[in-house]
C-alpha cells in the first residue's frame, strides 16, 4: 500500500475555486482503479494550505493515475491556483519493528 500526501498552498482568492474543483472531481478520483481512499485536509493555522491524503494499492496504480487524462486536467487547473510549488510524498505503509 502506498500513502500519498500532497501539500498545496493557494492564493487566498483561489481557495474557493480549488474547493469547488476538488468537490467536483473527488468521486471520480476515488473510483480510479487502485485508489482505496482520498481525503482533503486543511492546515489548522493557514487557511490557504491544503493536503490531499490518499491510499493506493501500489505505486504502479498511483503512476497510472498520475499519467491519466483525469489527473492531467485536474492538476493543470489546480496548479494554476497555487501561491507556492506543491510538495508530495509517497510512503510505504508498514510497521517498523525496532
Amino acid at each position: 500500500m502506498i500513502l500519498r500526501i500532497v501539500k498545496m498552498q493557494f492564493l487566498p482568492e483561489h481557495v474557493v475555486t480549488f474547493l469547488h474543483l476538488f468537490e467536483e472531481r473527488k468521486e471520480r478520483i476515488r473510483r480510479v482503479d487502485g485508489c482505496k481512499h482520498l481525503e482533503l485536509w486543511r492546515d489548522a493555522h493557514d487557511p490557504t494550505i491544503f493536503f490531499t491524503y490518499s491510499h493506493w494499492e501500489n505505486e504502479a496504480k498511483l503512476n497510472h493515475y498520475r499519467f491519466s487524462p483525469l489527473f492531467k486536467d485536474t492538476w493543470s487547473k489546480t496548479k494554476s491556483l497555487f501561491a507556492a510549488k506543491a510538495e508530495a510524498w509517497s510512503l510505504n505503509r508498514e510497521m517498523l519493528v525496532l
